[in-house]
């Protein structure tokens, strides 16, 4: 994709594409912990899975065996996502550390930081499954991230197209992937169209919808 072609893509889809970022902000302002939390699980879900199939699993698991079921029980809602026994062991360690007596409790932790650059690597150090595209993912979806950049092969592959990047890497590293995201803010400020909607319109070139 050209500039110009995203530029018309974003003249046309700003409006549901304003809506959609309002949705993620005020799910942090004003949302359920439940809410937050089962964006978490999601953003764990997504890795080499499809982002409609993953959270068709979290909605299977809402609310009670997401937040009380076995790890068997979450196991068998998890149709259609890869690595489906790994990713629920996975979501037991994420009940642990943020589920105590049936309720999430997730905000007290991010209220702490100052950007959220710091909320990331806290993510990455703490929450295994997690990478820099899955923190990113999750703080974007619930308002705070809409300035970092979801690198997966489908924004890179766009990326790529627009000549931002001059091939898609084999590899990310933490030092390859903030010089991909840099390039990716300086383009977003270039062509005039905001890192959170440039990742969203990425998206609906290859899914005709914005989704999350």
């Amino acid at each position: 994709m050209v500039k110009e072609d995203i530029q018309m893509l974003y003249s046309k889809l700003k409006e549901g594409i304003d809506k959609r970022l309002s949705e993620f902000r005020k799910l942090w302002e004003k949302g359920d912990e439940r809410d937050i939390f089962a964006e978490l699980v999601f953003c764990l879900l997504t890795p080499q899975s499809k982002a409609k199939v993953c959270w068709a699993a979290v909605e299977r698991m809402k609310w009670d065996i997401l937040l009380n079921g076995t790890e068997q029980e979450i196991t068998e809602c998890l149709i259609g996502v890869r690595f489906k026994y790994t990713k629920a062991k996975r979501i037991v360690e994420l009940r642990e550390r943020f589920v105590k007596d049936g309720e999430a409790r997730i905000r007290h932790i991010f209220e702490g930081f100052k950007i959220p650059e710091e909320a990331r690597e806290w993510l990455v150090k703490n929450i295994n499954g997690y990478g820099y595209k899955e923190a990113s993912h999750f703080l974007r979806n619930i308002g705070l991230g809409e300035n970092l950049a979801i690198l997966d092969r489908h924004i890179l592959r766009n990326l790529e197209g627009a000549e931002v990047i001059e091939r898609m890497p084999k590899t990310l590293t933490k030092r390859k992937y903030l010089e991909i995201e840099e390039r990716m803010r300086e383009f977003s400020k270039k062509i005039g169209v905001p890192m959170g909607a440039l990742d969203l319109i990425f998206w609906y070139v290859g899914t005709d919808e914005i989704f999350k």
